[in-house]
């Protein structure tokens, strides 16, 4: 190949990094107002992605242990939604299908983000800052909601008070659950290691404010699964525990005087998570994660193919008794949603429990990954993104669907960083 050809080979490559990357720059953006348009972000990091190995022939990435997992899992739920009834499969017929095929594009982001778009630090940092812009913007125009009653865009809080931030519905919660420590973890670090007083009351202050907007937003799985990642940062990091300690105990105050402060809040945090717990056989969550086992027990190889639970939630031969043993059809298809509101089920459901067996081995694998880079160097950033992906990956939690944005925009996005970090380490 002559020069002139070689130059413009490298020439086309930094065009489709540079595009990769500013696709993968505006994905938080839209994952905040523009849910299509960051699937379509998405496909074009990914497209890009693909050319460049394509013209390197590079496919050495393919090899990445988590990917061959996720790859593994993606082609089992492709098999488990072919539409062939006489087999048992796919029961959802061509849309279920279509669902399974582009699974696929949220894996290669998160192989793109480790292996080329993220692998210098500047890009890693640059990304940092976008994650943090937009957990100020959701945590200020929740805070803008709680005292004048409305956000920016003139919208009130929901009906029972859950602060929407800057949603027109109270969904807040789940996406700055997740990006919270990512964006907090290495600012509060990076003040404390500062010398004076001023740095101090400055990092302390930040994480406080952080962790009291989790609290007054009043979503209680997002709050939870904050004090979880705020337990797992204090484990790894030791100049920060103290800081991580007086997060959690001002959680707890808040909560506290939540009656007189936020008394909507204390009802949803207190009373009725209370109440939830008691009862939780007769709830809505206890129907949907009954009729959930109920169609993975009776689909045990396959499941049902990809959104198993949409499909067979409102079949009656899957109306089994409730946990109290007082609704014979469990509640019949009053109740059936999009989703059984829990990954693992939600993974049984889709693909049996080979389906659900690679889903565990694939949320360890990225674990591990990110874990064997801690172990070496327990760096704040890396901290917060392991962080988070326990957040998404804890199992007794009630979520949204594993594949529906902007939720899982948010954690693939961070997946993918960490899984950089993890990789590339240092200098970010």
């Amino acid at each position: 190949m002559s020069v002139a050809a070689i130059g413009s080979v490298d020439r086309g490559l930094l065009t489709l990094d540079r595009i990769a990357l500013g696709a993968v720059l505006l994905i938080p953006l839209f994952l905040l107002h523009a849910h299509g348009i960051a699937e379509g972000a998405i496909g074009v990091a990914d497209v890009c992605f693909l050319i460049r190995s394509l013209i390197r022939h590079d496919w050495a990435w393919l090899r990445t242990p988590w990917l061959m997992i996720g790859l593994a899992l993606w082609a089992w739920l492709l098999l488990c939604s072919l539409p062939i009834p006489a087999m048992g499969l796919g029961e959802g017929g061509r849309p279920a299908l279509i669902q399974a095929l582009v699974m696929v594009r949220f894996p290669v982001l998160i192989a793109a983000m480790e292996h080329a778009i993220l692998r210098d630090a500047a890009p890693r940092r640059w990304l940092g800052w976008v994650v943090a812009a937009s957990a100020a913007y959701i945590a200020g125009q929740a805070i803008i909601q709680f005292v004048f009653g409305r956000n920016l865009y003139g919208e009130p809080a929901g009906s029972d008070g859950v602060l929407s931030g800057p949603f027109g519905k109270p969904r807040a919660g789940p996406p700055l659950a997740r990006v919270l420590l990512p964006a907090l973890v290495p600012a509060v670090a990076s003040l404390l290691r500062r010398p004076g007083i001023g740095s101090m009351i400055a990092g302390y202050g930040l994480l406080l404010v952080g962790v009291a907007v989790m609290v007054l937003i009043g979503q209680r799985m997002p709050l939870l699964l904050t004090l979880l990642g705020i337990v797992v940062v204090a484990l790894l990091l030791r100049q920060l525990r103290a800081a991580m300690i007086a997060a959690a105990v001002v959680a707890g105050l808040l909560l506290a005087a939540s009656p007189v402060v936020a008394p909507q809040a204390y009802y949803r945090l207190v009373e009725k998570f209370s109440s939830q717990m008691e009862t939780f056989a007769t709830t809505p969550y206890g129907d949907l994660y009954t009729r959930a086992l109920e169609i993975g027990v009776r689909n045990p190889l396959t499941g049902m193919g990809m959104d198993g639970f949409r499909y067979g939630c409102p079949e009656p031969r899957y109306f089994h008794p409730s946990f109290d043993g007082k609704q014979a059809d469990g509640g019949g298809a009053g109740f059936c949603w999009h989703h059984p509101h829990n990954y693992y089920l939600e993974a049984l459901d889709d693909g049996g429990f080979v389906g659900l067996a690679l889903f565990c081995a694939l949320a360890v694998a990225w674990l591990a990954t990110m874990g064997s880079a801690l172990r070496r160097e327990p760096r704040p950033v890396l901290v917060g993104l392991f962080a988070a992906a326990v957040i998404q990956l804890w199992p007794i939690a009630s979520t949204t669907g594993f594949y529906t944005l902007p939720v899982a925009g948010w954690s693939f996005l961070l997946l993918g960083w960490g899984m950089a970090e993890a990789r590339w380490g240092g200098g970010g």
